[in-house]
């Protein structure tokens, strides 16, 4: 049997109440192309959600999301500084470039996923005039592709590292949900408060379907990002069908409650796992994601066995992410079968 639970959290369906808001907003004719009642009163729930006048935009996927953000904040000539691990740097598929027209990516090193400013402020002495990129943009994943948090301290010492420099902010935030589950933050806090400019906010990994947000904090950046997102087959002609299930997300609690949810059981499979013999988390567990290293023998055993995961980072090191489905059951399982499999391998 095929068990994809911590291949990733993009396996999971639809939250119960996403998919009963997607039904009933089936029911009957409204207007298309973001004009219809579902999409105008998502715009509210998310400047409520944020405690600001922001400016609020649909894409069909994260990639497009991150893509067209950053095509609006970027000239062709301009670059953007981001981890070396960032999703936009390893698994956009040069999207960022081709809508931004060829603006650069330039990647730095940093532990545990996250930026360091040191290295940061050393690839950009590397582009100081007209024979180079332009500098323009920090790219901050939270939670990280690593699944790390970056605190608020954090955050905001990126922040005025960025202002002296006159540089914007954008933050990928597919886990964006799991990484407030886990400071217990308001949204504001760890974004417009402290100077980003845009969110990515991920909605597609914490149940639902499809339709992630692009939140501009600067309404003059956001100017005619509509025809950004139009020209790029991002402008959903019947986007009551994006917006209902995100309503239902917002309105219920529901996008926090499957947070959590991720998180706690991410936090009970690296207990679970750390109790084998010989198993090691690589990087800590804050988010929903766990990472360990295992032996190759043991990854082919589990599977054999039909359980599905991914090796993350040479040599040895797998990735294991927890949807906000993925039960208790499920978890002792595959904890089951790295017990046995771990204590008959050599």
């Amino acid at each position: 049997m095929e068990r994809y639970d911590f291949a990733s959290d993009n396996t999971a369906g639809m939250a119960p109440a996403a998919s009963r808001a997607l039904h009933e907003a089936n029911a009957g004719t409204a207007a298309s192309y973001g004009e219809d009642r579902w999409t105008k009163r998502l715009r509210e729930l998310v400047q409520e959600l944020f405690e600001n006048d922001c400016e609020v935009f649909l894409a069909f996927n994260g990639t497009a999301a991150n893509s067209l953000a950053l095509a609006q904040m970027c000239r062709s000539f301009d670059c953007v500084f981001c981890h070396e691990r960032a999703h936009i740097q390893t698994d956009e598929c040069g999207a960022p470039e081709f809508f931004s027209g060829g603006a650069k990516l330039i990647s730095t090193t940093g532990p545990n996923g996250k930026l360091d400013l040191n290295q940061v402020a050393a690839a950009l002495a590397k582009y100081r005039d007209v024979h180079s990129s332009k500098p323009r943009v920090i790219s901050v994943t939270q939670a990280t592709e690593l699944g790390t948090i970056y605190t608020r301290d954090e955050l905001a010492q990126i922040a005025e590292f960025a202002r002296a420099r006159s540089l914007l902010l954008h933050m990928d935030g597919a886990r964006f949900a799991n990484a407030i589950a886990a400071l217990g933050c308001a949204p504001k806090s760890i974004t417009w408060e402290l100077g980003f400019d845009v969110l990515c906010f991920g909605g597609i990994k914490n149940g639902a379907a499809v339709g992630d947000l692009v939140v501009f904090f600067s309404r003059e950046l956001a100017r005619d990002f509509d025809y950004r997102v139009k020209q790029a087959g991002q402008l959903a002609s019947k986007s009551r069908f994006l917006a209902a299930p995100w309503i239902a997300l917002l309105e219920t609690g529901t996008w926090l409650e499957n947070a959590r949810r991720a998180n706690n059981s991410a936090d009970l499979l690296a207990r679970k796992l750390t109790e084998v013999p010989g198993i090691e988390l690589s990087f800590a567990r804050e988010a929903n994601a766990v990472f360990v290293r295992f032996g190759n023998t043991l990854a082919r055993q589990l599977d054999e066995r039909g359980w599905r995961f991914y090796k993350f980072v040479e040599p040895d090191v797998y990735r294991l992410m927890c949807s906000w489905a993925v039960s208790e059951q499920t978890i002792e399982d595959f904890a089951a079968d790295v017990k046995q499999f771990a204590t008959n391998t050599d």
